[in-house]
């Protein structure tokens, strides 16, 4: 007996161990136990069998009402090959078959223009007003070009019949809900005998029709249903602002999520299956399931909260027999515990001197062979090494101050490559601005006088820090280089394009729009690479944005033939270009600086000078950011022709 306690006083961690787990075992073991078996109870039956057949019979019931509506719009298309002499008799279609499909909230049977010689536009459209009757109408007219939407555009350039994205047929002057107008239509593209596509016959669902229809069963109180489009957009969800507005990669963009957006990614690749992640500051598990016909994939979002409800009134009652069980072994184990811990106060106190700054201090030569023994003589050994530490400490700490300054010097290198001196002509003012968010970032523009014409451009690279700014440098070169070779700007956006897709392994590219405007007669020719869209102050003060057509960005499709535009005179209008770090810029309550803010500063105040124009929206952006800190690199570069 002696010897046995002779070897719990030698070793600290058998004396230790034997009092704590002794008593934890027997109270956590019990505990745990029957949380384990009713966490699997819960968890596995409850969760996954209820989820998943609420998940099943939810996308069986979306899949009829799809069903439904694809079967009506081959009904449809059947009746207007029938009667394609007969446009008059095309209204009638469309009521009966808005009368004959639940859920649909509009129809609607359109062709080309001028397919009718003696009707330039032919769109009947019929749909529900806000007292459930129907009307019915031919849309199309000079205001209403219904032949450049998507719900027209999409079959025509798939050739085949397709389901939209999001969109809304809300109007300003709407008296409704702006759900009630969010639309999702189903286009059947029509072709004469030749294959040629003279139309398209468009089934409509209300995305708060659908909304209601698959919300109405949830696995738990807090549960939800989301829907997502192929491209990832929000078609169901329980918050409103997130329809038509988002996708589910919207918030990774302020806030990368990785789970988040993995799961988008399975979703779009049609998978199906279970996941755990963080949604809106919760945990969830999210149960997911492809639709395999439109391409469209849904989900059921089930708060882990909901799922563990149960296990977590059991675990409260096992922790509240442990905080008892562990409270008694205090009191039991505190005297001994507190004798056999007595060396190492005196261990403690001469750290505290070392800690303080004191390295010459004399540690106790301890003779014992337990752990309080080897912790002293490791606390010497720490002593010793301590002195080294710092060395290495002070020369690591000089080696980061070299690379930020190295940092700074690629800050100034590129910034030095940015034009600062803008023409001084007094039919030319131009002025540009770029502010990385980063040291250094991927935002440029530039220009160049070439043969009586101003050349200019502005982009934004994909990503930001240095390989952005690697890949700004040789867009920017590249410009300079396509502009001494070809005068038109689709010929400069190619040249640009066709150097930056070669080897480019990364998989970068960059928004642009490139301009050219004749200083002699004020034509621009401009060229949009998915860049947004310039804006344009009228000589009667108003602002608006240019009408782009939405080229692929540089670097990521060789060969493509970029489209150009132009504007016959752009004299006297001064022209705002930029980056989306000024548009999306949120605040500190993730409020974007927006189009509409961006267009009333232009609208605001008289146009002095295109210095003057950057400074006042970046006084602007200043205000609404209110300090928070920048997400994107931000450029702008504003240019106004005068009359010679």
């Amino acid at each position: 007996m002696r010897r046995l306690l002779k070897d719990f006083r030698r070793s600290l961690s058998v004396s230790l161990s034997t009092w704590v787990v002794l008593f934890a075992a027997l109270i956590f073991l019990a505990a745990l136990g029957s949380a384990s078996f009713f966490a699997r109870r819960y968890v596995r039956e409850e969760a996954v069998k209820r989820a998943d057949q609420v998940l099943e019979n939810s996308a069986l019931r979306l899949s009829n009402i799809l069903e439904d509506v694809e079967i009506a719009a081959d009904n449809l298309e059947w009746l207007v090959y029938r009667n394609l002499d007969h446009p008059d008799r095309m209204m009638d279609y469309t009521r009966s078959t808005l009368q004959g499909i639940p859920g649909l909230s509009g129809c609607s049977i359109s062709f080309e223009p001028y397919y009718y010689p003696d009707r330039q536009y032919w769109s009947v459209y019929s749909g529900y007003l806000a007292d459930g009757s129907i009307q019915s109408e031919q849309e199309g007219n000079d205001d209403y070009q219904y032949f450049y939407l998507d719900w027209y555009q999409l079959p025509k350039l798939l050739n085949q019949p397709c389901w939209t994205e999001p969109y809304s047929d809300w109007e300003p002057d709407d008296d409704v809900d702006l759900l009630t107008k969010m639309l999702v239509s189903y286009s059947k593209p029509l072709t004469d005998s030749d294959g040629n596509y003279i139309g398209c016959v468009t089934l409509d669902i209300s995305l708060k029709w659908l909304s209601e229809n698959l919300s109405s069963v949830r696995p738990y109180p807090h549960s939800y249903v989301v829907l997502l489009s192929r491209g990832g957009t929000f078609l169901v969800h329980p918050f409103q602002d997130k329809l038509f507005h988002e996708t589910i990669y919207t918030r990774t963009l302020a806030d990368p999520d990785s789970d988040l957006e993995a799961l988008g990614h399975a979703m779009q690749d049609q998978e199906e299956g279970m996941r755990a992640l963080r949604i809106d500051g919760r945990r969830s598990y999210v149960f997911y399931t492809p639709l395999k016909s439109t391409g469209w994939s849904m989900a059921i979002v089930c708060p882990r909260r909901d799922v563990f409800s149960g296990f977590n009134r059991l675990r409260r009652m096992a922790v509240g027999l442990a905080l008892l069980g562990l409270l008694f072994m205090f009191v039991v184990c505190f005297r001994v515990i507190g004798k056999t811990l007595k060396p190492l106060r005196e261990l403690a106190s001469q750290a505290r001197n070392i800690a303080d700054g004191h390295f010459d201090t004399v540690l106790p030569d301890d003779p014992r062979q337990d752990e309080i023994g080897t912790l002293s003589r490791s606390f010497a050994h720490m002593q010793t090494s301590l002195v080294s530490y710092i060395d290495e400490l002070t020369r690591t700490t000089a080696k980061r101050e070299r690379i930020e300054s190295e940092l700074e010097v690629a800050r100034n290198i590129q910034m030095g490559m940015i034009p600062r001196q803008f023409p001084e002509r007094d039919d030319i003012d131009l002025y540009g601005e770029t502010i990385p968010a980063k040291e250094v970032g991927g935002d440029l523009y530039d220009f160049s006088l070439q043969d009586g014409k101003l050349y200019f451009c502005i982009g934004d690279v994909s990503g930001k820090g240095i390989p952005a700014s690697l890949f700004m440098a040789m867009a920017r070169t590249i410009f300079r280089v396509a502009v001494q070779k070809t005068p038109a700007v689709s010929e400069i956006a190619r040249e640009i394009n066709e150097s930056l897709t070669a080897d480019n392994d990364q998989l970068m590219f960059v928004t642009m729009f490139l301009g050219a405007v004749d200083l002699g007669s004020g034509r621009m020719s401009f060229c949009s690479c998915g860049h947004n869209p310039p804006a344009l102050l009228s000589p009667d003060g108003k602002a608006s944005f240019l009408d782009c057509i939405p080229n692929v960005p540089l670097g990521v499709t060789p060969g493509y033939a970029f489209q150009e535009q132009g504007i016959a005179d752009v004299r006297g209008v001064p022209l705002l270009m930029y980056t989306d770090g000024l548009n999306e810029a949120e605040n500190a309550g993730h409020e974007p600086f927006g189009n509409d803010q961006l267009l009333a500063v232009l609208e605001n105040a008289p146009f002095v000078s295109a210095q003057e124009a950057v400074s006042r929206m970046n006084s602007a952006l200043r205000a609404h950011v209110a300090g928070a800190e920048a997400s994107d690199d931000l450029t702008m570069l504003c240019v106004r022709i005068a009359f010679r």
